[in-house]
């Protein structure tokens, strides 16, 4: 089983300046995509969205990026999405309504896959939709390993977490990469802004213009 090491991206933080580097910008990251304020698909918009062997791969919020999600019949109820930005980066998140986690709780958590490891590894906590989790970030090559793998399996040291099934994350990763693309070959918005149709100057405190006949 191979276990891959931290990007220099992610790893370099945590020896300059500990948990809170990483897991900060991780934890807003997920804010600004997501809104916390409506589960993943809703966010997006329904007619943005598209459902793929059981997954839901949609735009993020911010337009920034795309994620899948999918519900897992527990009690509770468990929540996983996987995002992945325009600049590469990724988050990870797993929520359940039955979690005492609190926003911003510091987490070190074993993930592993079929394929790869994940030991002690950082994650933050969050609230979105009356359900606690976390959220956390990988490597560039992470999103590859889920595709490949059949299972994930959270623990918190000895303590089981999660056993999620990944059954059909090939393709849903597969359409996460597709939806990326599409936001990338997206045109550039045109530069300036609307004109004003009213008697409002663009700056009205410019001196007047004096009339050179008087």
């Amino acid at each position: 089983m191979v276990t891959p090491q931290p990007s220099t991206k992610c790893a370099a933080p945590i020896i300059r300046a500990g948990f809170r580097a990483i897991v900060r910008p991780v934890f807003f990251a997920f804010v600004c995509a997501t809104g916390l304020a409506a589960s993943g698909h809703a966010s997006a918009g329904k007619a943005a969205s598209r459902t793929v062997r059981g997954w839901t791969v949609a735009p993020s919020k911010d337009g920034k990026g795309c994620f899948l999600t999918r519900e897992y019949a527990r009690n509770g109820g468990t929540t996983l999405l996987l995002g992945l930005d325009i600049d590469g980066t990724n988050r990870l998140a797993v929520l359940n309504a039955n979690w005492s986690i609190k926003p911003k709780d510091q987490l070190e958590l074993n993930f592993r896959l079929s394929n790869s490891s994940y030991p002690a590894h950082f994650a933050v906590g969050i609230i979105s939709e009356g359900k606690q989790g976390f959220v956390t970030s990988f490597g560039e090559k992470f999103p590859s390993y889920f595709a490949a793998s059949g299972i994930l399996d959270i623990s918190r040291g000895d303590v089981p977490v999660e056993r999620l099934d990944l059954d059909g994350g090939d393709a849903a990763v597969a359409a996460l990469r597709k939806c990326l693309a599409n936001l990338q070959a997206r045109p550039a918005a045109p530069a300036g802004t609307k004109p004003r149709s009213d008697d409002i100057p663009s700056d009205p405190f410019a001196p007047p213009v004096r009339d050179p006949k008087k």
